[in-house]
């Protein structure tokens, strides 16, 4: 085991020090433990903080670990901050009965992310959404384009730099 990997290790086990043996963590810790950017365990839900190349095998990890149903995907624009947009992807387990959030932190500069359609078929309209009101593209996405806004509408309406009265 590399220094990095083993370094990695140790930092991610203090940082999931003190939460509960979910088995979310447990599967993503088995598949790919640098995947794991950062966990949190708040108001009763969990937290995974997950690198944005990997969130499409993310999720399938945690759909095979029993997280059976995708509830939704929103995001948020933390403008001027850096990385500007979170993106938050809601996701419940019926046998276990709880709830875990995937986040994934995404660059300001053509915002961009892997698309989890071929894992949940229902995220198609939640990321066209966020696509349409944000402007992050979902790489793979098999139908990319506006869903609220008019197809010759300039700009993404949420984001906190967009002007008040939109641009004329």
């Amino acid at each position: 085991m590399s220094a990095s990997v083993k370094d990695n290790l140790i930092g991610k086990a203090a940082v999931l020090e003190g939460l509960p043996e979910h088995p979310a963590v447990r599967a993503i810790l088995a598949w790919k433990p640098e995947a794991l950017e950062d966990a949190k365990f708040d108001h009763g839900e969990l937290t995974l903080t997950i690198a944005s190349d990997k969130i499409r095998s993310a999720a399938a990890t945690v759909q095979a670990a029993g997280y059976n149903f995708f509830e939704d995907v929103t995001a948020v624009d933390w403008f001027p901050s850096s990385p500007r947009f979170q993106l938050s992807y809601h996701i419940v387990s019926h046998p276990y009965k709880e709830r875990i959030r995937l986040r994934v932190l995404v660059d300001g500069e053509a915002p961009s992310v892997e698309s989890i359609t071929s894992v949940w078929p229902s995220a198609n309209f939640y990321e066209r959404e966020v696509f349409d009101l944000f402007g992050i593209r979902f790489e793979g996405h098999p139908d990319l384009r506006r869903i609220m806004m008019p197809d010759e509408w300039q700009g993404h309406p949420l984001r906190k730099d967009y002007p008040v009265e939109g641009y004329r």
